[in-house]
């Protein structure tokens, strides 16, 4: 959806309608092209990395396989929300002593992860050679996954940049908090100016009905079209529900532990659409994640 179409509502119903149709069937490993999302916001506390997990979860239920790595490497909790307590984390691949293979742990419906470590600084900041590390370890796994959902530290760090920069797809999740929305401008906003971002994909967590979360949508489409050359996907949202709570504190997803929940339809309705969603063959810049799995791919079209 671009920003400058004004025709919001009927855009709108499109997408709410995109994943209804019957769930897709698991490609084979030798034709399996991977798509790779950051998962990011502008600010802490709206969701991210309950939607990163859950949206993980359904898309795993869809018949995909799905890896989560967890980049947030001061402050890791993906772990935490799966109830996980890995042995190895992402701080032991930087610092030469694993292999990303060793440290990938087992998590719901045959998800995957990649976990971070918590309370080390040592890794908050990657150089040039830690980056170059991870797309090779990353590369060699390109065949064995569907989905790569990146769930990036909240704010504007240099990691996020990363992180953001070198995926596919950025999926920004923001709730209708004002400050939330000012934060997710904000983040759109350095991402387009300085590293060239032009698409960015948008969720609405923790929302009393769609037509609030189309309100959030038509905030920021309207000040991105007035000073920024972006344009904005709206993907959906979720609705705010007390059972997120309750399932945070029994670390389980809530797609497991409520799955006939109106919170468990909507992740379902998004993982159906980044289902549908048509894959960006051209990579966006050198360093990207399975880049040189594009490059074959746009060569064989």
């Amino acid at each position: 959806m671009n920003t400058n179409d004004p025709t919001m509502t009927d855009q709108a119903t499109t997408l709410r309608s995109m994943g209804a149709s019957t769930a897709p069937t698991a490609e084979t490993s030798t034709n399996r092209t991977t798509r790779v999302y950051s998962i990011t916001s502008g600010k802490g506390g709206v969701g991210k990395t309950a939607v990163t997990a859950n949206t993980a979860v359904a898309l795993s239920r869809l018949g995909k396989k799905v890896l989560i790595l967890d980049a947030d490497l001061g402050l890791a909790n993906i772990d935490v929300v799966f109830g996980l307590a890995p042995r190895y984390n992402l701080n032991h691949f930087f610092a030469g002593e694993q292999e990303l293979s060793t440290i990938l742990v087992d998590g719901p419906s045959g998800i995957k992860i990649l976990p971070a470590g918590s309370g080390v600084q040592n890794f908050t900041r990657l150089d040039s050679q830690q980056k170059q590390r991870l797309l090779d370890g990353l590369d060699l796994m390109h065949n064995d996954f569907d989905f790569v959902l990146i769930d990036t530290e909240a704010g504007i760090s240099e990691n996020v940049t990363y992180f953001n920069t070198a995926a596919q797809e950025i999926l920004v999740v923001t709730t209708p908090d004002p400050t939330a929305i000012t934060d997710a401008y904000a983040l759109m906003k350095l991402l387009s100016t300085q590293y060239h971002e032009k698409r960015f994909n948008l969720v609405v967590n923790q929302v009393q009905n769609d037509e609030e979360a189309l309100d959030v949508y038509r905030k920021l489409t309207m000040v991105s079209s007035r000073y920024l050359d972006i344009s904005i996907d709206f993907l959906g949202s979720i609705p705010a529900d007390r059972q997120m709570i309750d399932a945070i504190r029994k670390q389980k997803v809530i797609v497991e532990l409520y799955p006939s929940s109106r919170i468990t339809s909507a992740f379902n309705h998004l993982a159906g659409t980044l289902c549908s969603e048509q894959l960006t063959c051209k990579p966006k810049g050198g360093i990207q994640f399975f880049w040189k799995r594009l490059l074959d791919l746009g060569n064989r079209n």
